[in-house]
């Protein structure tokens, strides 16, 4: 059965992000700015218990994961503005790329993110 979407555009590869925040706040103005710059398609956020180690010392906090759709084009710009906003010294910014998924999706992720690495 014939695809109803164009093949995707390579230079566009969609990637899931994954950022963690202090607060539900925090991540809502992380996502709502990252929105706004059409360099996510859409966000999710999760309460987490996260369990890390910070200046040899073994932490156990309350934290909130945002979950983003966007493309592999978008890092750099994502990590700017992420960096700008955060209260971390050292957020978790990490994206993994997304080898399979609905076409109609990923088709959705493309037309709603645009490529700012390049100004």
């Amino acid at each position: 059965m014939p695809s109803r979407m164009p093949p995707i555009d390579p230079q566009c590869a969609p990637e899931l992000y994954y950022i963690t925040t202090k607060t539900k706040d925090e991540a809502r103005l992380i996502a709502k700015a990252l929105l706004q710059d059409k360099l996510i398609a859409g966000a999710n956020i999760f309460p987490l218990d996260s369990l890390y180690r910070w200046q040899e010392k073994i932490c156990e906090e309350t934290e909130f994961a945002l979950f983003m759709q966007s493309t592999k084009e978008n890092f750099a710009r994502i990590e700017e503005v992420v960096k700008t906003l955060h209260s971390y010294e050292i957020p978790c910014i990490l994206s993994f790329a997304v080898s399979q998924g609905s076409s109609d999706f990923l088709h959705w992720i493309g037309e709603n993110t645009k490529n700012n690495d390049t100004k």
